[in-house]
């Protein structure tokens, strides 16, 4: 059962607002490394490249997942694995509080991207079920704004309960949070407004084979996994690890202003969000020009930042991370590709696609740039030079050019082939009807 199309189930908010509970913490865990790296280097003695495979490996396991959550999502239903991810989340931010060696810690991390890709598809799935549709694009927004309250939490609160309370005792408060919204969520979620769970109907290989290759041979779905790919990966690798050393040691920034900056990113994805739900939602033919503007100019701020004589200015680096946050819910809008271009059946496994596009890209440029560090600065973990993040940075153009160029490809196939399937949508979405 859906939303109907004039007004939400009733009790939508309640499930919305806990299942959104379990998201902000799912960010905050995924985004405490952050202000963490000089500390966890520190902790652990590893190199830039080695920190580096902290976000890497979470990342990996991250996007790894979202298939198969999606699969498990259309099969048991969002409340049991949401339980799950929260669960396990929970789980491995105590054992990483605990961790005082590396390959213990990286265990730790790895089991944090598990949890937190358990998350956000299920909170999808719950909008669309609770949800009026033309509500939709909006509450997906609303959703992924609200998120990035996770992300504020592990910037300056989290600097904070470092220096006073140390490392265990920092991660052991993070982690208490996921009890809470672990409860509330068994009390209050439920997967649709007539039960408690809705599973689906069991899945054979075959089956599941021909699911997943229905969903990417979408023109509709390929287009939202690159604009996934192309708009997140600048504001995700600043957020969850190399934003904090590369304002502190590559711009000569305090501490307290390199958390701020963070704070301020979060800030744009949080104002932005609402903005460009509406926009989607009243301008659906327009979302991959929209996201194209959008990269184009990320791209050209951090062209300016790159190119600056000396350490960039404070005020240049507000605009960065400003214009940076943006691409966070310009991610988004990827999803209501695939929300358009695949029957309900395929929803969930569709939307782990396209949410694999920016993971993908921003584990890679994580480890390109602790890879390119130790290459322009060996044997200096603890004071990297500008020039040495100048060039790690700038392996951020390779990605743009792949990704704006995949972008236009599909813009091309998904039209063409709309106009092929429903040439009256195509005339009333064109404008050329």
């Amino acid at each position: 059962m859906s939303g109907t199309e004039d007004q939400n189930a009733p009790g939508a908010v309640g499930v919305w607002l806990v299942a959104l509970g379990v998201y902000v913490v799912a960010v905050f865990h995924r985004s405490s490394l952050a202000v963490a790296g000089l500390a966890a280097a520190h902790r652990f003695g590893i190199s830039a490249a080695q920190l580096s495979v902290f976000t890497v490996l979470q990342l990996l396991v991250y996007a790894g997942m979202q298939i198969p959550v999606g699969l498990l999502v259309d099969r048991f239903g969002p409340r049991r694995v949401l339980t799950a991810g929260a669960v396990t989340l929970t789980c491995a931010q105590t054992a990483f509080a605990f961790a005082a060696d590396y390959p213990t810690a990286l265990a730790a991390r790895a089991f944090v991207g598990i949890g937190d890709a358990m998350t956000f598809i299920c909170v999808l799935r719950l909008v669309n079920t609770w949800f009026a549709p033309r509500r939709v694009p909006l509450m997906v927004q609303v959703t992924g704004m609200c998120g990035q309250l996770g992300a504020i939490g592990a910037a300056v609160p989290m600097t904070w309960a470092l220096g006073r309370l140390g490392w265990t005792h920092a991660y052991l408060a993070a982690a208490s949070a996921g009890l809470v919204m672990t409860v509330a969520l068994v009390v209050v979620v439920r997967d649709a407004p007539h039960a408690r769970h809705t599973p689906g109907t069991p899945l054979e290989g075959a089956a599941i084979r021909a699911s997943l290759r229905e969903s990417w041979a979408h023109p509709g779905t390929r287009l939202g996994f690159w604009m996934h790919f192309t708009t997140q990966f600048s504001a995700t690798v600043l957020g969850l690890l190399w934003g904090y050393p590369f304002f502190v040691q590559g711009e000569g920034t305090g501490k307290h202003t390199a958390g701020v900056l963070l704070s301020l990113m979060v800030v744009a994805f949080v104002a932005a969000g609402p903005f460009l739900g509406w926009r989607t939602a009243i301008r659906p033919w327009q979302r991959s020009t929209l996201v194209l503007g959008i990269v184009l100019v990320i791209a050209s701020t951090w062209t300016v930042v790159l190119c600056w004589p000396g350490h960039a200015p404070v005020w240049l680096l507000v605009v960065l991370v400003l214009v940076a946050g943006v691409g966070g819910p310009a991610s988004v809008v990827g999803f209501d590709l695939g929300r358009t271009s695949n029957p309900p059946a395929r929803l969930a496994s569709a939307t782990g696609i396209i949410n694999q596009g920016g993971f993908l890209a921003s584990l890679t440029l994580a480890l390109a740039i602790g890879l390119i560090l130790d290459w322009r600065a060996p044997g200096h973990p603890a004071a990297y030079p500008t020039s040495a993040f100048r060039w790690a940075m700038s392996f951020q153009y390779v990605l743009w050019s792949l990704g704006l160029v995949q972008i236009w490809r599909y813009r091309i196939k998904a039209r063409a082939h709309l106009r092929r399937e429903d040439p009256a949508l195509w005339a009333e979405l064109s404008g050329q009807g």
